[in-house]
């Protein structure tokens, strides 16, 4: 199915990897990214086994290892230190054939977008127009296009090593397909199937940050910390910073006057490397967002040629850490459906029957990983957890991991002329 074209909307981790794998499949790509800044707003991130998996399909897995710290070391801990659970991340990679990282998202962003001409990639572009009534084509309208290499201030952030794009020559775009990888609060999504009631507050709210500094004596490569109602991680670089994650109920929309004050308040009791990585930080770094997902399952991820693929199409909470890696799996499926079938109306046929059933249960798990996790609060509630954890032989905890991360991608091989 060559000399096809696709518009992928979003330059997100999902949306830069269905572009580079539809690449990998003989398709013309055209990204469009509504920030007019690429300035990879974003802390770090762990990928699993199979977000792994899915990066070495698409020719990246290599440069994203590279970039990344392996995770053996660490586990789940309470306030005061005590382990619950040990992290073997060496026996899983045995076990997977393929490690759990740690990597800053700005990093995740550019190794992906310089697998991608600079060329295909337009930021400061806005879907504004859907046309789907074409029967074998997808017209896409867009306003408020800016170029990079004419934004003087964008291009001294973007720097030379990351792409630059042209300007729009037309306000709209005709493809055989259109992606929508515009995040959870989707427009196309909405757009699509007007019905959804779209993304809700799931009760949990997070501050991170990475540290300005390499951490003394931090020793786990990735560890998470339970109290009630609240949970501390880090994850560990490789040059010895580290993102650090404060996740709290709370209401939503509740925002603090100085952020990192207030997570100093909350965990100052709890074990070290906490207030390490809390001294180790500025406190103009902290984020701080709400967790919204779909609860929702959407009732499908296509509709015509248009395919919704990560947070667009099953947003979770990041309780199970397989949000990217779920978007990663889309790319690599999608991209090998469209290389395989005869027709593209097939191909997305059978991306949804492949991707919506797993994507929606590890949503739904993520969702209960978390009201079991963090999100406990009850102190009798917490107690009981944290005695069967403890209880829980290290092998039943390996297969727990295995049930989400024992993903293999499909092959992407594009179809002869």
């Amino acid at each position: 199915m060559s000399s096809s074209s696709a518009v992928v909307v979003g330059g997100g981790i999902g949306g830069l990897a269905a572009a580079i794998g539809l690449r990998l499949a003989g398709w013309d790509v055209t990204v469009v990214e509504r920030a007019a800044v690429l300035d990879d707003a974003g802390a770090g991130i762990s990928l699993a086994a199979n977000g792994m998996r899915a990066l070495a399909a698409l020719g990246v897995g290599e440069a994203v290892e590279a970039a990344a710290r392996r995770q053996y070391t660490g586990g789940t801990r309470t306030p005061d230190g005590r382990r619950l659970a040990a992290m073997d991340g060496a026996a899983l990679e045995r076990e997977l054939g393929a490690p759990i990282v740690g990597i800053p998202r700005a990093a995740l962003h550019r190794i992906l977008r310089e697998a991608l001409p600079a060329e295909s990639l337009v930021v400061g572009a806005e879907v504004t127009e859907l046309d789907t009534t074409r029967p074998f084509r997808v017209r896409a309208g867009f306003g408020g296009t800016t170029s990079p290499a004419t934004d003087p201030q964008q291009a001294n952030r973007l720097k030379a090593d990351v792409l630059e794009a042209d300007v729009l020559e037309a306000d709209f775009l005709e493809a055989d397909l259109l992606v929508a990888a515009d995040g959870i609060n989707s427009r196309l999504r909405r757009r699509l199937f007007p019905d959804h009631p779209g993304p809700v507050y799931s009760g949990s709210t997070v501050l991170r940050a990475i540290t300005e500094r390499p951490v003394d004596g931090l020793k786990a490569d990735f560890e998470i910390t339970w109290g009630h109602g609240a949970e501390f991680g880090h994850i560990a670089f490789p040059d010895g910073t580290a993102e650090w994650h404060a996740v709290l109920n709370a209401p939503a929309g509740v925002r603090y006057r100085d952020p990192l004050a207030e997570v100093r308040r909350r965990f100052a009791p709890w074990h070290e490397p906490i207030p390490s990585l809390l001294a180790a930080t500025r406190p103009e770094a902290v984020l701080h967002h709400d967790i919204n997902e779909l609860t929702t399952p959407l009732p499908s991820y296509v509709s015509g040629r248009v395919a919704l693929l990560g947070d667009a199409a099953h947003a979770m909470t990041p309780h199970l850490g397989q949000g990217a890696c779920q978007a990663l799996e889309d790319a690599v499926t999608l991209a090998a459906a469209l290389a395989e079938a005869r027709t593209v109306e097939g191909a997305l046929a059978r991306y949804d029957a492949a991707r919506r059933p797993r994507s929606q249960t590890v949503a739904r798990d993520a969702r209960r990983a978390g009201r079991m996790g963090q999100q406990l609060a009850h102190p009798l509630a917490v107690g009981l957890r944290n005695a069967a954890i403890r209880l829980t032989p290290p092998g039943a905890m390996v297969r727990t991991v295995l049930r989400h991360a024992d993903w293999t991608p499909p092959r992407i091989a594009p179809r002869a002329a």
